[in-house]
């Protein structure tokens, strides 16, 4: 590995090798800064595992043979308190993706031990999420500064379903944008519906919110812009929740609530604060 080392290094010295950010390739997604990477998977939340796997070509677990850090002129763009290191590792098995091979070697962002004042070395065996490096072969590119997380079964089972979520042919579309709210009153006092659009990555989404008298008010989420009847709330981590909970405004956007008459149009803030009252905080550990 001497030789693709040496390459690794140099390419970081040059500033032309980085740590990506995977949401730098999400329709939509603004990208958020990261905390220090966290070598330990137990705290990672639901929303945390699918933010690190959408849209991330190769998922493995890997173990850890050699860990080395970076001198800081070896190392261009690393944020303070962290130091840049290079990771060569045995691949275990691999969760997604084609072509990787036996081992890997990359990039990885790590913080400084404040006491010690070295880096906080990867060790054992860690999840990578990755995209390859073209024309060099066992080369990849953490997607996001904290993109290697500490192995543990609980985590990896977790993991799995998020990925045979992504992974599914149906699986729910990125959220792009909230694009319209409006409440019509029905012919009773006290009915009625707020019609909520979503645009997404594919077909939209529509979520309706129906008030019926003496009755709470009752909503459901369709995918596509016609309302279906008998919609109902997805469940929590999962797929769909996350692309809803997690990528939606938390208030109204102004111009988004389309009602003319003022009770409708408060009527329809009431409704859309309830829906996102029900979907509940997008809980993340890596904020």
């Amino acid at each position: 590995m001497p030789a693709q080392r040496a390459r690794l290094i140099a390419l970081a010295a040059a500033g032309l090798m980085t740590i990506a950010s995977a949401s730098a390739a999400k329709a939509g997604i603004v990208p958020r800064p990261a905390p220090a990477p966290a070598l330990a998977s137990d705290q990672l939340d639901y929303a945390d595992l699918a933010d690190l796997a959408d849209g991330t070509p190769i998922v493995a677990h890997v173990e850890v043979r050699k860990a080395a850090a970076l001198k800081p002129e070896q190392a261009q763009g690393v944020r303070p308190g962290f130091a840049r290191i290079y990771v060569e590792a045995r691949t275990r098995a691999v969760l997604l993706g084609d072509g990787v091979g036996e081992s890997l070697h990359f990039l990885a962002d790590v913080p400084i031990d404040p006491a010690r004042h070295r880096p906080v070395m990867l060790k054992g065996h860690v999840f990578v999420f990755a995209r390859p490096v073209r024309a060099s072969p066992g080369e990849v590119q953490l997607v996001a500064p904290d993109a290697a997380i500490g192995w543990n079964a609980q985590t990896e089972a977790r993991l799995r379903g998020v990925l045979t979520e992504l992974v599914d042919p149906a699986a729910p579309p990125r959220v792009r944008n909230l694009r319209d709210v409006l409440h019509v009153a029905g012919t009773l006092t006290g009915e009625g519906e707020t019609q909520i659009f979503i645009a997404t990555t594919r077909d939209p989404f529509a979520i309706s919110v129906v008030r019926s008298p003496g009755v709470a008010p009752r909503w459901g989420l369709s995918l596509g812009d016609v309302i279906d009847p008998g919609a109902r709330r997805p469940e929590r981590d999962t797929l769909l929740w996350y692309r809803l909970a997690c990528f939606l405004p938390r208030s109204l956007p102004t111009g988004a609530n389309i009602s003319s008459d003022p009770t409708d149009a408060a009527l329809a803030s009431e409704d859309y604060a309830q829906v996102i009252g029900d979907l509940g905080r997008c809980a993340r550990a890596r904020h």
